[in-house]
């Protein structure tokens, strides 16, 4: 079952490339939660996280380009929020790798937490500005 949905009531930005690549995102997540707690083989999960990551760091950085290329007064702030999810991911993620944790229940719902928080008040802000 999908952790989380994209829907345009809920997270649509109407930024076309922040659309599409919040689906995609969501994708990936729903993989990643589903392999983990699905009991999918660790290197699966691994894999899935990884991917998940790798896309979550393409994206901010998307983001943040089209933000300042069109001078978003809330860039800083909005990149403040990208960071410290990232620093949270890799850190699980290098933990994950030397077998010091592994992917729950729990990190699916803080991650769905974080974008339930995230694209309605950060995203949406910049709506008026990317679009």
């Amino acid at each position: 079952m999908a952790l989380i949905t994209w829907t345009a009531a809920q997270y649509g930005t109407n930024v076309g490339f922040a659309d599409q690549e919040h689906q995609t995102l969501f994708g990936l997540l729903n993989k990643l939660y589903d392999d983990a707690t699905g009991g999918a083989a660790r290197a699966t999960v691994g894999a899935s996280l990884d991917a998940l990551i790798a896309y979550v760091v393409d994206h901010f950085a998307h983001e943040e380009k089209e933000m300042q290329a069109k001078g978003f007064g809330g860039y800083e702030r909005h990149k403040a929020e990208h960071d410290a999810l990232v620093g949270i991911c890799a850190d699980l993620q290098k933990k994950f790798h030397a077998g010091e944790a592994d992917v729950t229940d729990e990190v699916g719902q803080m991650v769905k937490s974080w974008l339930d928080s995230h694209i309605p008040t950060y995203d949406k802000a910049y709506a008026e500005v990317l679009s």
